[in-house]
C-alpha cells in the first residue's frame, strides 16, 4: 500500500498527538565534572557533547549547578563552565565540595561551602541572577528550615526535582567498561538503563495523576559524565516520544507543585505528606550490578 506525503504527514501528528504532553526544565548537576572521566574523553568534550544534543532537541534552558571546589584541583575544568555560559546556558550553585546538609560537620560549616561556590557562578552570571541552590544529594533533614532562612537571606531559591533516571548510578562502572574495552557489558548497561528510563517516564505520569491529578510539569535532575553525555541522545528522544515539551526552571517552579521546597523529590514528598501510597518497583531480575561489573 502507497502512501502519500500528505497521509504520511497526517500519520505522524496523529501520533505524536498521543502522547499526553507534558512540561520539562532540564537540569544538569556536577559541573564541571561528574564521576570518573572515561578514556578517550575529555570534561570539555563532554561538556560540548551534551550542550550539542540540547540544541538538537529544542532543549533552550539547561541549568547547570557548580561545584567550584573541583576546580582547585583541576583548574583546566573551568573551560566547562565557560562554555556552558558561551552556550547561553545559565549556572547555579551545589556548593563547593557537594557537601550534604544532613552530612556537613555544623551548620556553619554547610553555609560556608554554600559562600565558597559562589564566586565562580557570580562572575560568568554577571547581570544575570544566578541565586538558584541544587541542595547537593537532594538532602534536606533536620537543618533544612534554618538552611532556608539562610539561603533567602542571601537571595537564593531552591531548584527542586521531581524526575530522575540516576545516571550517576553507571559513571564509574562505564569509565571502567571503556578501559577494559568490555563493549558487551556496555551495550547491556545501555539496554538496562534505557528500560529504566521508559518506566521512570511512565511511573512519572502515573504517580503525579495519582497525587495531583494532573501531570505537573517536571524538573529533570542529570549530571555531566560521560555516562549520562553518551546516553543522553538516547533519553530525550524517549522524553520528546513520551511528549515533553521543554520549558525554563522558572516556568516549572511557578506551578503551586513547587510551592514549599524541600529535600527530596517533590512528587514523593508530597505523596508521603498526603498519606499517598505509591508503587516503587524492585529492579527486573538479573540486573547488573554496577558496583562489580569492569572489576
Amino acid at each position: 500500500m502507497k502512501f502519500t506525503a500528505t497521509v504520511v504527514a497526517a500519520l505522524l501528528v496523529s501520533g505524536a498527538a498521543c502522547a499526553q504532553h507534558f512540561d520539562v526544565a532540564v537540569t544538569v548537576d556536577d559541573l564541571p565534572a561528574h564521576g570518573e572521566l572515561p578514556p578517550g574523553m575529555t570534561r570539555l568534550g563532554i561538556a560540548e557533547t551534551t550542550l550539542q544534543v540540547f540544541r538538537q532537541h529544542g532543549v533552550k534552558q539547561a541549568y547547570g549547578f557548580v561545584n567550584a571546589g573541583k576546580l582547585d584541583n583541576a583548574p583546566d575544568d573551568a573551560r566547562v563552565l565557560d562554555a556552558w555560559r558561551a552556550a547561553g546556558q545559565p549556572l547555579g550553585n551545589h556548593t563547593a565540595t557537594h557537601m550534604g546538609l544532613s552530612q556537613a560537620p555544623s551548620l556553619a560549616a554547610w553555609q560556608a561551602d554554600v559562600i565558597a561556590g559562589e564566586a565562580a557562578v557570580a562572575q560568568r552570571m554577571q547581570g544575570q541572577d544566578w541565586h538558584y541552590l541544587r541542595l547537593p544529594y537532594l538532602d534536606g533533614g533536620d537543618r533544612f528550615a534554618a538552611a532556608m532562612a539562610f539561603l533567602r537571606a542571601r537571595g537564593y531559591r531552591l531548584a527542586d526535582v521531581s524526575l530522575s533516571f540516576d545516571d550517576w548510578a553507571y559513571a564509574d562502572a562505564y569509565a571502567r567498561c571503556v578501559t577494559r574495552g568490555d563493549q558487551a557489558t556496555i551495550a547491556a548497561m545501555k539496554t538496562q538503563y534505557l528500560a529504566a528510563v521508559d518506566r521512570s517516564i511512565a511511573g512519572m505520569k502515573a504517580d503525579s495523576q495519582r497525587v495531583y491529578g494532573r501531570v505537573i510539569p517536571q524538573v529533570l535532575l542529570t549530571h555531566l559524565g560521560g555516562w549520562s553525555a553518551v546516553t543522553l541522545p538516547d533519553v530525550l528522544q524517549r522524553l520528546d516520544r513520551a511528549g515533553a515539551r521543554y520549558v525554563t526552571l522558572q516556568q516549572a517552579q511557578a506551578d503551586p507543585a513547587y510551592a514549599e521546597p524541600q529535600g527530596g523529590t517533590v512528587i514523593d514528598r508530597t505523596a508521603h505528606g498526603r498519606g499517598i501510597r505509591l508503587d516503587v518497583q524492585p529492579p527486573p531480575e538479573g540486573s547488573l550490578d554496577l558496583q562489580r561489573v569492569c572489576r
